[in-house]
């Protein structure tokens, strides 16, 4: 069967075409996404002593954590993920992105690894930083400044190979930008945030412990 993908002559073999329709993948991606984060919201509010930005941060620690394991998981380890014809979500979700990006729907290796190692690694380590935040654990921020400088490394990984290999997976200009660009670039931006605030939480630290040693000699 004929697919959307680009280039056009990838062999495909029993692909099956989408059963849910773009709006409804992206609701429900949506409203997951939006419960996982009022959840945390909630739950964070009866931790004593946590600011509104280290609450704004479990909410997004967790639900990268989820979208890595979950999602990035699932295509990780299911390679013939076009071919399921029952219309599960995470399959219909791939088959969707594909079109953003047919690397994807192709198991173009190197995406097969970042993502595969985003899943498995900094995925658990997410959910970790919630924990961590949430009981003020010492290693907070080095572990967020960790996992954000994996972020970063992966995304650059995806869009620099993309770039050397012509920069030509997508189905049309929409799905370019609105998948390939819009969707990756919150794990740019706000990971450098992050990385950025973690920076500096760390090095006022390290700047006051030296300062204490000093007054004890």
């Amino acid at each position: 069967m004929a697919h959307p993908y680009v280039p056009r002559d990838l062999n495909l073999l029993d692909y099956v075409p989408n059963s849910l329709s773009q709006s409804t993948i992206l609701a429900v991606y949506g409203l997951a996404s939006l419960f996982v984060v009022s959840i945390i919201w909630l739950i964070s509010g009866r931790c004593a002593k946590i600011s509104k930005l280290d609450r704004w941060l479990m909410c997004w620690w967790a639900f990268t954590g989820l979208t890595h394991i979950i999602l990035e998981g699932y295509f990780a380890f299911s390679p013939e993920f076009y071919k399921d014809k029952t219309g599960f979500y995470l399959a219909e979700v791939w088959k969707e992105y594909s079109k953003g990006d047919s690397r994807y729907v192709a198991r173009d290796v190197g995406v097969v690894v970042v993502e595969g190692m985003t899943a498995v690694l900094e995925g658990p380590f997410c959910l970790l930083a919630v924990y961590a935040i949430a009981k003020g654990k010492s290693y907070s921020y080095i572990l967020q400044f960790a996992i954000s400088l994996g972020q970063l490394y992966g995304t650059a990984v995806y869009f620099i190979t993309a770039y050397m290999e012509g920069d030509n997976f997508a189905a049309s200009t929409y799905y370019y930008y609105a998948y390939y660009i819009v969707a990756n670039s919150f794990w740019i931006l706000i990971p450098t945030l992050i990385s950025v605030r973690c920076w500096k939480k760390i090095c006022s630290a390290v700047q006051l412990q030296g300062q204490k040693k000093t007054k004890v000699r």
